[in-house]
């Protein structure tokens, strides 16, 4: 994720000289240096940055926020993209000058497919929620919310892909079920689902317009979906998200 935002940072316009990095495995900051034609630094080179993102694991953020937090100049921006972690969690280790933004994307992020929901803590100012923002859309696309909607956030879109990768792999193992070869049902799956989406995005309709249209009384996708209502696909699904948020809240 946080190459994926580094990525994201340059698309955006963001000069390469002016884009630094710290990272501990040395094969990793080898390749991000030769891939990017970005620096290498030390963690303490935070003081001379205008704004700072935390790409690190949630159970790794308060080590690392005590680690900066003496070096972080006051009035700089702090961007976390650690589920669950408040901003009120991380100000209250790096201090009250430093502004924070709590930020949850997704893997689609680096290919420039991503969502992202962004909060911003107190003291954050315009130019800095859109500079954050600008970078963000280079990706994907970017919604403000009120921080107690983060949860929902990383529910819907922060663990979405997978929820996606899974009912893709549910499928291919059905037409396999049903004769096809893997690489066949595979294929056909990924098509659908590309082709699919491609309607949501750009027909202009709901996804309930849209599966209504292909649904014909008594016909084959009327067969399928009657059995997705027997089995309870909507409460399965809003379930696992409910899962999926309640579990965000509790990495706090």
């Amino acid at each position: 994720m946080g190459e994926a935002l580094l990525s994201g940072l340059l698309l955006a316009g963001a000069p390469k000289t002016d884009v630094i990095f710290a990272q501990r495995s040395d094969e990793r900051a080898t390749y991000i240096s030769e891939r990017y034609g970005i620096s290498r630094k030390p963690l303490s080179t935070v003081a001379a940055a205008d704004v700072v993102i935390l790409a690190v694991k949630p159970k790794d953020i308060a080590a690392m926020c005590g680690e900066i937090k003496g070096h972080l100049r006051a009035g700089s921006a702090l961007v976390s993209v650690a589920a669950g972690k408040t901003i009120e969690g991380i100000q209250s280790i790096v201090g009250p000058d430093i502004a924070v933004i709590r930020v949850m994307p997704n893997t689609p992020t680096s290919i420039g497919s991503g969502a992202a929901g962004i909060s911003r803590g107190e003291g954050v100012s315009e130019t800095q929620i859109s500079f954050v923002k600008k970078f963000l859309e280079a990706s994907g696309i970017v919604v403000e919310v009120p921080e107690n909607l983060q949860s929902a956030i990383t529910a819907t879109s922060g663990s979405g892909p997978a929820y996606f990768f899974a009912f893709v792999e549910a499928m291919v193992e059905g037409g396999k079920k049903l004769g096809l070869t893997e690489e066949v049902a595979t294929k056909l799956t990924i098509q659908t689902i590309v082709g699919a989406a491609g309607m949501l995005e750009n027909s202009g309709k709901s996804a309930r317009e849209l599966r209504e249209n292909v649904t014909s009384p008594n016909g084959t996708t009327f067969a399928a979906l009657s059995k997705f209502n027997e089995m309870g696909l909507t409460q399965m699904v809003e379930a696992a998200m409910a899962a999926s948020a309640k579990r965000s809240q509790e990495l706090a």
